[in-house]
Parts: structure tokens; C-alpha cells; sequence
């Protein structure tokens, strides 16, 4: 009773929080006789935005209004999804894996990779701080977005070290207001993702990478979801969108300097700026994301599922959820019908 008067709680206030924490809604007009299709984005370096940048979305669905909406992380995300205002949207995989968990058990599945975590999300120690390693966090302050891959990949950091997050002063920050921080010398350290932490890096450096956490075995991914009462109506309207963020991969890997145009285009950079954050996130092709590695194909779920349950086990040893969900709650999430035809073909 407890577990659902809590999500019964989170799913009545969430209307307010998704006003709050959506930032920007394409404000394109809508013609009030189609459906609309509801997508929450982050601004990541990612193929997302090449499909929002380029309509692709707008012009293979013509039927329905594409609206996107902007969120500032996965916690964000999973909010709306509780309140029924999407039917896709962008989050880490830290966030999907507590999504997916005890009790919000948000009824998603993971339909599509935009990308791993490599050098785009890293710890940074702020200049003048006199930390030089992780080890030298121990009661300093250190900003992150709670709930979010930022936050999983900073208590691998510390657990690696042998601190926990009582060892520190953890603050719960949104990127922006990190940087406002950051600026001002309220936080010591943070933990963050591009384009915010290229900002951070010009007065501080580098402690540990995602990529290097992911070599000790704590991967981080940025993933799609789609939600449940959606994919079972519409799988066809699935297949179409997986079909346009493939694309946006293979525009990354075959004609990068188009892939940066369109990002910067939507997050305000400069497309050589946006070049360089490229090259530090690990895309994958549409091949690679239905391997066994991967996502998987129909019926057969990929390693995606345990890389999931790894995480729900961490955050659940870490006490950020109450216990860990069996593997099987996960490999029923990974959304793969119709693959790998509905990404390769």
C-alpha cells in the first residue's frame, strides 16, 4: 500500500512538475483533427536532435502533430511518463533502470540507444579546490542532477574509492544551474554532461570520465523509451520513429559535419563546438544496436536488460531505491519487435 500511495502521490503532483520542468515546446501549429504524438527530449549530443532538427518525424508521419518538449534530465522524464504526458522520450540509463523499479515502476520499455557514455559526461574538480583525485572529495561539495546517469556514474566514482554519498556534501543541481554554481564557488566538484561540462572544464579538470567507468564495468547510456499503452497501439507509428532515429546515426558516423549543423542548430553552439563533443560520446551503428550486445532482436532481448539490473542492484545497495528488480523485469522492458527489420532495413 505504501509503494502505491507513493506513486499514486508522484503521479498526482506531476502535472505541475512536467510544467516546471519543461522548458521549451515546439510551438509549430497543430491541426486540431490529427492525434499528437508527445516526445520529451534532452538537449543531448545526440541523434534525437538531428531528427527534430530535420522534421524527419513531421514528414514520415503526416497523419499525426509532432510535439516536442524539452526536459532538463531523466528524473524529468520519468515524471511526465507517471503523469501520461508522453508517448516517447530521452532519459540515462540510471533513470530508466530506477523507472523500471520498485516504486515507480513506470510502465516504458527501451526502444532505441542514441548513445554511450564516453567522455561527454566526466567528474570535474573546479580549479583552486585542491582535489586532485576523487579520494580528495571526502567533504567537499559536489553538484549533480539527482536520479539521472550523472548521478549513478558519480556514486560508481566514490564507491570505487571506498566513500559513499555520506562521505560528501551531495547537492542536487540541474546543468545550468551547476554552472551558476560553479561560477559563483558554491560546489567544489560536479558531475555532468555536455554541453555544460565543456563550460566547467575551462576553470576545472577532469577526475574520471564515463568511459573509464564504463571499462570498471559501470557502463551509462542515453536511451529512447516508448510507453506501453503507446507501442501496443500504435507499433507501426514505432517502427517509423526507430526508423528516423537510425537514420540520425547513420548521418553521425557517414556525414559528421551535417550531424553538428543540425545539433547545433537546436542547442545554441557553434557547429565546431559541437564537432568536438561529438567525437567524445560513443555512437553506435544501427547494426551494433541490435546485436545481442545491445537491444537484441524479436524475442531475444539483448545484454541491454542486464547492464539495466546491474544498475538497479547499485542503486538499490547505494539505498536510492528501495531493492533491485529481477533481470526478467528488465528483458520484458527492451522493446524488440520487429527488429532488427524495423532499424536495418
Amino acid at each position: 500500500m505504501k509503494i502505491k500511495s507513493l506513486v499514486a502521490a508522484i503521479a498526482a503532483s506531476s502535472l505541475a512538475v512536467v510544467g516546471l520542468s519543461a522548458c521549451s515546446v515546439d510551438k509549430s501549429e497543430h491541426s486540431a483533427d490529427k492525434p499528437t504524438l508527445r516526445i520529451g527530449y534532452q538537449a543531448l549530443i545526440s541523434g534525437d536532435l538531428i531528427v527534430k532538427n530535420n522534421k524527419w518525424l513531421e514528414e514520415a508521419l503526416p497523419d499525426y502533430n509532432i510535439k516536442w518538449t524539452k526536459f532538463d534530465s531523466g528524473a524529468d522524464v520519468n515524471t511526465a511518463f507517471i503523469a501520461n504526458e508522453l508517448d516517447f522520450g530521452t532519459l540515462g540509463s540510471s533513470p530508466v533502470a530506477r523507472g523500471l523499479s520498485e516504486p515507480l515502476n513506470i510502465p516504458y520499455k527501451v526502444a532505441f540507444i542514441l548513445g554511450v557514455a564516453g567522455e561527454n559526461e566526466a567528474l570535474v574538480a573546479r580549479d583552486g579546490s585542491g582535489i586532485d583525485t576523487v579520494a580528495d572529495l571526502k567533504g567537499k561539495r559536489i553538484a549533480t542532477p539527482f536520479a539521472s546517469t550523472a548521478h549513478y556514474s558519480l556514486l560508481a566514482a566514490l564507491d570505487q574509492e571506498g566513500l559513499s554519498a555520506k562521505d560528501v556534501q551531495l547537492i542536487d543541481l540541474q546543468p545550468q544551474a551547476i554552472l551558476a554554481g560553479w561560477e559563483r564557488g558554491d560546489i567544489d566538484a560536479a558531475y555532468s554532461w555536455l554541453p555544460t561540462l565543456d563550460e566547467l572544464r575551462k576553470t576545472g579538470k577532469d577526475l574520471i570520465s564515463s568511459r573509464q567507468l564504463a571499462e570498471a564495468g559501470k557502463p551509462t547510456l542515453d536511451l529512447a523509451t516508448v510507453s506501453d499503452e503507446f507501442a501496443s497501439a500504435h507499433p507501426e507509428v514505432v517502427d517509423v520513429w526507430r526508423q528516423q532515429e537510425a537514420r540520425a546515426l547513420n548521418v553521425i558516423h557517414d556525414e559528421p559535419e551535417v550531424a553538428a549543423k543540425a545539433i547545433a542548430a537546436e542547442i545554441g553552439l557553434t557547429p565546431e563546438d559541437v564537432a568536438g563533443q561529438i567525437k567524445q560520446t560513443v555512437f553506435l551503428t544501427p547494426a551494433e544496436v541490435v546485436s545481442e550486445e545491445w537491444l537484441g532482436t524479436e524475442g531475444k532481448p539483448g545484454n541491454l536488460a542486464t547492464n539495466l539490473q546491474s544498475a538497479s542492484q547499485f542503486l538499490a545497495d547505494q539505498k536510492q531505491i528501495p531493492s533491485a528488480a529481477p533481470l526478467e523485469v528488465f528483458q520484458e522492458a527492451i522493446y524488440t519487435k520487429g527488429l532488427p527489420g524495423a532499424i536495418t532495413q
